[in-house]
């Protein structure tokens, strides 16, 4: 019996290791799409088609979890490179899904949010250990 497939696109992080881990224990055959592969991973720009997209042939799921990472200052820069990082890899992943002759069954697009405050650059970065979290403001 074939083990099934799944595709994670950008599962190199947190997120992406643990979902292979637990998908490799159910049974399932986890290749990672992603700018610097590992193991069981296939090397991909997150922009443009390539021999990659074979891999989506037959796959039995696959999710997106590419993006650059929101750790950063929300500069303007920044904010374009999160937004083109996300579109872009959903709108190539679109097309190599839209060529499959046995396309995926399941498509999932993930994407971050952060639950820290804003800050301008005046403040300390915000980090796990030292993160100013968002709150909510108490009902008037």
């Amino acid at each position: 019996m074939t083990r099934p497939k799944m595709i994670l696109a950008g599962g190199n992080g947190f997120l992406g290791q643990h979902l292979t881990r637990y998908f490799t224990q159910l049974g399932y055959s986890v290749v990672v799409l992603s700018r610097q592969p590992q193991a069981r991973g296939v090397q991909w720009d997150g922009r443009t088609l390539g021999p990659w997209a074979a891999e989506l042939e037959g796959a039995a799921v696959v999710i997106n979890l590419a993006g650059r990472t929101v750790d950063c200052r929300y500069t303007a820069a920044n904010k374009d490179a999160i937004t083109r990082s996300r579109t872009e890899s959903t709108r190539v992943i679109g097309q190599a899904i839209g060529a499959c002759q046995n396309p995926p069954a399941v498509w999932l697009n993930l994407s971050t949010a952060t639950i820290y405050t804003h800050t301008e650059g005046k403040e300390p970065a915000n980090t796990e250990a030292a993160g100013l979290l968002v709150t909510t403001s108490p009902k008037r």
